[in-house]
Formats: C-alpha cells, sequence, structure tokens
C-alpha cells in the first residue's frame, strides 16, 4: 500500500482525529481558557507518541510547548516542522452559523476555529508524515515538531525556547504550513513573509475631561491632535513619510516583477471582494507589490473621548492609538520604532502631552528561490495538488521564521494549504476539505523529496 492509497483508505478517520484536535478552545490570549490550552497539549503529545513519534510537553511561563521526533540516520536531512496548536478568540460568538468548537462540514468546507490557522496545517502535515510511517515503516528523513501554544498570543516564550535549546531543534531547513495558497487553482511557494513593527501612541490634555461648549477652542483636544500627527505620516502619494524609513528598503528585483505579473489578478474582483470602489497604497507599484514587497504603516485601532449612546459634550483628557508597520527583509524593527516615535515627538504640538510606546517586532524573511530546498517543496506540491505551484510572497508576518534564520540558521519552506477566504482571525472559520486531503498528500511526499537534496 503507498501512503495515498493508505490517505484514502483512514479519510474518515482522519477526519474524526482532525474534528478530535479542533474540539479544545486552546485560546492562548484568555486566561479563561488555560486549563484548555493545556489540555490540548496533553492530547497532542499522546496522539504524536501514537503515530511513532518520540512526543514531550515542555512547560513555559505561558503555554506549554509540544516537541516530537523521529530520527533515523545522522547522514539524512533533518527538517524542524513549525505549528501551532493555540486559536483566536472567537467572539463575536453571534456571527458564527455553527458552534465554533464542534466541527462541521458544509459545502465541502470544515467549519471550525483553528480549522485553517493553525490546528488543520499541521495536522495535516502530520497526517502526512503518518501515512508513510504506516506504509513504509520509517521515514526518509530526520523530523523534529515543534507546536506551540502561544502563537496567537504574540509567541512570547518562543524565542528563549530556541535560544536555550538550539542543539535540541538543530536542522538543515525548516517547514511551516501557516500561510495560503493563491487560489482555489493554483498551489504556491511562498518564499517571503514581511516583518513587523508595533507602537502605541497615547496623547494626554487637561487633567480631566471638559465640557467642550466652556472650553472648546480654548484647550487642544488630545483626539483632533492625535488625528493630525497620524495624517501626517503619509505624503499625498501615500509613501510614508518618517525620515529614514525607507533607509534599508531595497528596490524590487526584476525576477520578483516578473513573477508577479505572471499571477492572475483583476481589479475590479479585488475590488468587489472587498467592498471597496478603488485600490489604494503608494504611487508607482502594484497591488502584489505594494501587499507583499513593499513597507507599510497603518492604524490598526484609535481610541478617545466618549463612544457610547447619544451624545456627551467633551474635550477628552486622553487619546490614544496602536501603530503597526510592515515591513520587508533588513529592516530593522527596533530601528522602525525609534524612527517613528521621533517622528511622531516632532509632529506633537506642545498643548499636549504625547509618549510613543514602543513593542518591537519581526524582521521580514526571504528564502532563496535558487536553492534545491525550494525546488524540493515544489516538486511535492505538484505531487500533492496536481498542479505546479507558482511563487508568491505574503504580506503577513511569522515572527518564528526569522528567529529560525537568526538562531539556528535555518531558512524555512512555507507550504501553505489555506485559502485567503477561510476567515482566518474571523467567525465561520473553515478549511477547504480539498485543500486538507491535497495538503496530507504534499506531506506525504515532502520526506522523500527532502531526502534528495541530502543525496
Amino acid at each position: 500500500m503507498t501512503p495515498f492509497q493508505y490517505l484514502k483508505k483512514t479519510e474518515k478517520q482522519r477526519r474524526k482525529d482532525l474534528f478530535e484536535f479542533l474540539a479544545f478552545p486552546s485560546v492562548s490570549a484568555k486566561s479563561e481558557h488555560k486549563k484548555d490550552v493545556a489540555a490540548c497539549a496533553k492530547w497532542l503529545n499522546s496522539y504524536m507518541s501514537k503515530c511513532g513519534f518520540k512526543s514531550r510537553i515542555y512547560k513555559t511561563k505561558g503555554h506549554p510547548l509540544v516537541y516530537a521526533e523521529y530520527m533515523v540516520d545522522k547522514k539524512a536531512p533533518t527538517v524542524l516542522y513549525y505549528g501551532h496548536y493555540d486559536v483566536q478568540p472567537v467572539e463575536p460568538l453571534e456571527l458564527w452559523k455553527s458552534q465554533p468548537f464542534k466541527a462541521q462540514v458544509r459545502g465541502g468546507y470544515i467549519y471550525a476555529r483553528g480549522t485553517a490557522d493553525d490546528k488543520g496545517q499541521v495536522f495535516a502535515q502530520i497526517k502526512g508524515l503518518e501515512a508513510v510511517l504506516q506504509t513504509e515503516g520509517t521515514l526518509p528523513i530526520n523530523v523534529k515538531f515543534l507546536i506551540e501554544g502561544e502563537e496567537e498570543a504574540a509567541s512570547e516564550n518562543l524565542p528563549a525556547f530556541i535560544k536555550s535549546h538550539k542543539k535540541l531543534l538543530k536542522a538543515d531547513i525548516a517547514v511551516v504550513s501557516d500561510t495560503a495558497q493563491f487560489s482555489k487553482t493554483l498551489p504556491a511557494v511562498t518564499y517571503g513573509l514581511r516583518g513587523l513593527a508595533f507602537v502605541e501612541v497615547i496623547v494626554d490634555g487637561p487633567n480631566r475631561d471638559l465640557h467642550s461648549g466652556a472650553f472648546g477652542g480654548a484647550v487642544a483636544n488630545p483626539v483632533n491632535e492625535l488625528c493630525k500627527i497620524v495624517g501626517q505620516l503619509h505624503d499625498k502619494n501615500n509613501k510614508i513619510a518618517v525620515p529614514g524609513f525607507y533607509k534599508d528598503v531595497k528596490p524590487i528585483s526584476k525576477w520578483e516583477r516578473q513573477q508577479f505579473k505572471k499571477l492572475p489578478f483583476s481589479e475590479a474582483s479585488y475590488k468587489k471582494m472587498l467592498g471597496v470602489k478603488a485600490v489604494h497604497g503608494e504611487k508607482g507599484y502594484t497591488t502584489y507589490e505594494r501587499q507583499w514587497s513593499r513597507p507599510t504603516l497603518d492604524v490598526n485601532g484609535i481610541t478617545g473621548g466618549y463612544q457610547g449612546e447619544g451624545a456627551k459634550t467633551i474635550i477628552p483628557a486622553t487619546a490614544s492609538c496602536k501603530i503597526t508597520c510592515r515591513l520587508v527583509p533588513n529592516q530593522d524593527p527596533d530601528d522602525i520604532c525609534r524612527k517613528l516615535e521621533k517622528q511622531i515627538l516632532k509632529l506633537a504640538p506642545k498643548s499636549v502631552k504625547v509618549k510613543v510606546v514602543k513593542h518591537g517586532g519581526a524582521r521580514g524573511v526571504v528564502v532563496p528561490v535558487d536553492g534545491p530546498w525550494l525546488e524540493a517543496s515544489g516538486r511535492a506540491i505538484k505531487k500533492g495538488f496536481g498542479k505546479e505551484p507558482v511563487f508568491m510572497k505574503e504580506g503577513g508576518s511569522i515572527p518564528v521564521v526569522a528567529d529560525f534564520k537568526t538562531m539556528l540558521g535555518v531558512d524555512t519552506l512555507l507550504i501553505g494549504l489555506a485559502q485567503n477566504d477561510d476567515n482566518i482571525h474571523s467567525p465561520n472559520e473553515r478549511f477547504r476539505v480539498k485543500d486538507f486531503e491535497n495538503g496530507c498528500r504534499t506531506a506525504a511526499v515532502l520526506p522523500e523529496e527532502l531526502a534528495k537534496v541530502g543525496e
């Protein structure tokens, strides 16, 4: 029996196992779910052991990590698989069409929190390897799994774990399935991610909320001033107006522009999908270039003053906003935070007090596109999905990918199995059954393709 035949034979059981994994409300950001997160880790650890891996749980200052390995030969390549078993909060619950932790199949999709991000994707990798073990009796590569429980809570304890367990995690290449395919008809090899820089801006005005009739026009309004500051962080061409921001940004290469041009894109369909009348962004770049290869600066939330029902005519005492920048490779998040702070303080008027809280972030990464590892992953995707994959980047960030590179010296293969419209982080998160099945098939042939690199 081949691994593909085994996957076909065990289709119902694989679905049942996945549903059991999805049933844990492993919401890492909420303290009320601490026991649920721990229970999920315990289940996963037990499942990995049952599959034939040597598995154990590592405690951290926060939620536990699950580490598992299957070592066959020191001469064979060692592959470090990463994933996370924690999930986002489910609110607003009333928008879910079915219970978020009771998986349901509707219209060819599996609906539940964590299906696409990331339980379903990492489980496809596990199931693919299980198929090889059950049919071949062993693997052609050494495998290590690192599955954390804090990715949705900023992976606070993961960098320290990696730093203190370099020998344990030593590998030739890493594999992460926590991204998306290009489309439902085109699988992809993702070769780059943007980084992240995060700051919080706090503007304080009078020592209390003031009556806008008695004091309006005589005292600076923190909300007004914050909006003025934010409004000056881009120029008329939507370029980021922070001195030195683009210092380490390299021009988009000719090869990359050509790859992006090969990808199908309909501006009309894009606008319809998002419900917008026009695209927007830095002048001189296409939508894909803006999303994947150029840095950004966005206000993620702004707070200040009265926001309840009806009117309350006040000058608020304080206002604040959260700003994140998506970074391209070579940009340092700490450097960007410092430059952003300097510019914001420069723009701040003397009539208010402005404080910038710097939270750091993660670096952007690019996998060498001419290397044998990427070629191997492309062959596996073609066998698993039945189509030649395209080359693409993603605009989001996966901090662990940068950590693997800086701490372990390891590049990462980003093998996304989900779709961009799978409602990740939103109500009614879903994972297409077809994508899960093709993901399992890809995972089953990936070891053989990666083993060829070491020959």
